[in-house]
C-alpha cells in the first residue's frame, strides 16, 4: 500500500548573482506588507479594541500599492502568516500575560528579507533542468512576462522529478544567501509490520521521550534542544532593535526552527528505526489531554506553550505507517503517578519529578520510565514476563544527540 506525504527540499540557487537583487526585491515587499497590514491591525485594534481577522485585513489590502508588488497569493500568504503570528502570541498570552504582540519587520530604516511563498500560480518548474520560474508583482515588471529564473541544486538523493506534485516553492534567506524550499507530495510505498512486540512512550519537557521496549528502557533527553534554545533565543533579544527584529534577529529565529525540525526528525527516526531492530509492531504514544489549557505557573507555561508533543506524534505517525509500525495515540491520564507493577496510585508515589517509590509494592523506579511503562501496558495489559525489576526500572539507557554527528548515541559514546 501507498501514502501521500508531505516533504521540503532545500534546494541552493547556482545563479545566485544574477536573481539575488530581484529575490532581495520580493523579500523587502513581502515586508513591506508584513508592516502596513500590521499597522492597519494596530489601528483596527485601537478603534474597536478587536485584532481584524485575515478575510477584513485582505480586503483592506488588497487597495494597497505595495499589495501588488508580489504575486496576488504570495501577498495573501503575508496576511496569513501575520494573523497566524496573532493567534499564537492570543494562545500564549492566556499563560504568559508578558508575552508580546507580533512586531513590525523593520530595523531602523531597514526592512530584512521576508520569506516569499510562491502557490500554483506564482511559479512554473521545471524538474528536467533544475530551473524554476517565480512570478514577480505586476509593479516590479519591466513588462508582463518578466519573471526570475533560478537555477537550483538539490541534494544527490533528491530528484524532484519523481515527486508528485510541489505544492508551493518558497524563497528563503538564510543569512547569508537566497535558496529555495520545495513543498511536494510524495508518494511512499509502506512496509508490512515490524514484529509483534510492543512499545510506549512517554513524552516530556526535560526527558522529550522515554520508551518502554519489550526487553529495556530508553531516555531521549532534550539536552541539545535546550543549549540551542538558550543560545539562540539570547542571540535573538540581543539583536532586538527598537523598531522590531534586526536581520541578525530573523537569523537567529530561523536557526533555531531549523535545529528544532532537525532534532524531532533525527529523534522520530531513531525511536522507529529501534522499534523496527527490536521486532515492535505497535507503538503506544502519551497524549497529554488538554494540556494545553493547565496552568503551570510564568515559567512553566513558557515550556508548556513550546512542548511540541503533537509534532513529536505527528512525525512519529507517518514515519511508523512507512516502516511498518502502528503508532497510538493513548491519553496518558494518571500513568505518571500510578505504579507499572502493582496498579497503586497513591500521588505521593512520585516522590520527586525523577523518582517514583510505590508505597504498596516497593517499586523503585525513574518516574519517567515507569510512565512510559504504563502506556506499554495500555494496549499489552500482561507484560509477558519481562524484566521489569527495580534495576531495569530505575537504570534505564540514555540515548543523547550528538550535534557533530547528527545522531543519538548512548550517553558512552558521546562523552568519549
Amino acid at each position: 500500500m501507498a501514502i501521500q506525504v508531505t516533504r521540503t527540499s532545500v534546494g541552493s540557487i547556482q545563479n545566485q548573482r544574477q536573481v539575488c537583487d530581484e529575490l532581495d526585491l520580493l523579500g523587502d515587499a513581502a515586508s513591506k506588507i508584513w508592516n502596513v497590514a500590521r499597522w492597519t491591525a494596530d489601528r483596527i485594534w485601537d478603534e474597536i479594541d478587536e485584532i481584524p481577522d485575515e478575510g477584513t485585513l485582505k480586503a483592506y489590502m488588497k487597495n494597497q500599492a505595495c499589495w501588488k508588488d508580489l504575486n496576488a497569493q504570495s501577498s495573501q500568504k503575508v496576511i496569513e502568516e501575520l494573523s497566524d503570528a496573532f493567534q499564537s502570541w492570543f494562545d500564549l498570552r492566556q499563560k504568559d500575560g508578558t508575552a508580546n504582540p507580533p512586531g513590525y519587520r523593520k530595523h531602523g530604516d531597514e526592512r530584512p528579507r521576508s520569506t516569499v511563498t510562491f502557490k500554483a500560480d506564482g511559479f512554473k518548474h521545471d524538474p528536467e533542468n533544475n530551473r524554476v520560474r517565480l512570478s514577480k508583482g505586476s509593479n516590479l515588471k519591466e513588462n508582463w512576462s518578466d519573471f526570475i529564473l533560478c537555477e537550483y541544486q538539490t541534494r544527490p538523493d533528491v530528484d524532484l522529478s519523481e515527486v508528485n506534485k510541489v505544492q508551493n516553492v518558497r524563497a528563503v534567506w538564510n543569512g547569508d544567501e537566497w535558496e529555495l524550499h520545495f513543498v511536494c507530495k510524495v508518494e511512499l510505498e509502506t512496509a508490512d509490520s515490524a514484529g509483534d512486540g510492543v512499545a510506549g512512550i512517554d513524552l516530556g519537557i526535560t526527558n522529550i521521550a522515554t520508551v518502554a521496549f519489550p526487553n529495556e528502557y530508553v531516555l531521549y533527553p532534550g539536552n541539545s534542544l535546550k543549549q540551542d534554545k538558550h543560545y539562540f533565543t539570547r542571540a535573538e533579544y540581543d539583536t532586538e532593535g527598537e523598531n522590531g527584529p534586526s536581520e541578525k534577529s530573523m537569523w537567529a529565529r530561523r536557526k533555531l526552527a531549523d535545529r528544532e525540525t532537525q532534532f524531532y526528525h533525527v529523534l522520530t527516526d531513531a525511536l522507529i528505526t529501534e522499534c523496527i531492530e527490536r521486532g515492535v509492531g505497535r507503538l503506544a504514544v502519551s497524549w497529554p489531554e488538554d494540556v494545553r489549557e493547565s496552568d503551570w505557573g510564568k515559567t512553566g507555561n513558557k515550556k508548556l506553550h513550546s512542548w511540541a508533543f503533537d509534532r513529536i506524534h505527528q512525525y512519529l505517525n507517518y514515519k511508523g505507517e512507512i516502516r511498518g509500525v502502528e503508532v497510538l495515540k493513548e491519553n496518558e491520564w494518571d500513568t505518571s503517578k500510578t505504579c507499572s507493577h502493582c496498579g497503586d496510585d497513591t500521588k505521593s508515589n512520585r516522590v520527586e519529578r525523577g523518582l517514583y517509590v510505590c508505597s504498596s509494592c516497593e517499586l523503585v523506579a525513574n518516574a519517567d520510565c515507569n510512565g512510559a511503562e504504563n502506556m506499554r501496558q495500555k494496549i499489552t495489559p500482561s507484560p509477558h514476563g519481562e524484566d521489569r525489576s527495580n534495576g531495569c526500572v530505575a537504570q534505564p539507557s540514555v540515548h543523547l544527540f550528538d550535534r557533530e554527528s547528527g545522531t543519538f548515541q548512548t550517553r558512552e559514546q558521546v562523552v568519549s
